[in-house]
């Protein structure tokens, strides 16, 4: 019994061209999904990377993550901008950068605490925070003067050493201006926390907040805060 394997016969020119063919395309498959994966923990890097003074998340961190709050609950999100007062003072005061550090820090502590442990609080740059938190319209007013109260709260820059500061606060939510779209909702606090702004008080926007002019989807002539760090 001839137990040898036959092969099968001659392989015709168009198996050998589909053949030639398949292995660069082959290895651009494996280098597409190799560049895919590295692009995406590139950016999932992005997202998670944290402010170094305040440990709050950076800009790219902080849309995420408000993005979802809002687009999960709707009429009950709200999204609120912060700015502090007079703070280039401080900065320029005895304490210089370190005070003006030891403020940031303090900020971000009592953002992080106000908005609990599901909200998304982020530091924009400079001395410009936002904080992303589920807040229903029947608590809203409350927990906006808590916060305006606790953000007003001097700050101990040294061993006993206290800087009074101050801060400006813009609150923007879906039920009011029709939205979950996070850039109008940051575009209309961003332009309600002008509104108020030194008055001691958050302002809550209205629709005629989302249509003041924005280059860029911020208020027009607003200056630039993306250098995330140091206090400035």
């Amino acid at each position: 019994m001839n137990t040898a394997m036959r092969l099968p016969g001659r392989i015709g020119p168009h198996a050998l061209l589909i053949t030639t063919a398949a292995v660069p395309l082959t290895g651009w498959a494996v280098h597409a999904v190799a560049l895919h994966r590295k692009l995406s923990g590139a950016r999932r890097e992005l997202a998670d990377r944290r402010d170094s003074l305040t440990g709050l998340l950076g800009r790219d961190g902080y849309t995420t993550r408000a993005r979802q709050i809002t687009d999960r609950y709707g009429n009950a999100a709200l999204v609120v901008f912060v700015d502090l007062d007079h703070f280039k003072q401080i900065n320029d005061g005895p304490g210089g950068h370190t005070a003006g550090d030891r403020v940031l820090a303090a900020t971000a502590a009592r953002l992080t605490a106000w908005a609990g442990s599901r909200g998304a609080v982020g530091r924009l740059g400079g001395d410009e925070f936002a904080v992303a938190v589920r807040i229903g319209p029947a608590r809203r007013e409350l927990r906006l003067a808590q916060l305006s109260a606790l953000l007003a709260q001097p700050v101990e820059v040294e061993d006993g050493v206290l800087v009074d500061v101050a801060a400006s606060i813009g609150a923007a939510s879906p039920d009011v201006l029709g939205t979950t779209d996070l850039s109008v909702l940051q575009r209309a606090a961003d332009a309600a926390m002008y509104a108020g702004k030194h008055t001691g008080r958050a302002v809550l926007a209205g629709p005629q907040h989302a249509t003041v002019p924005s280059i860029n989807g911020r208020r027009a002539g607003r200056p630039g805060t993306h250098t995330l760090g140091r206090a400035a």
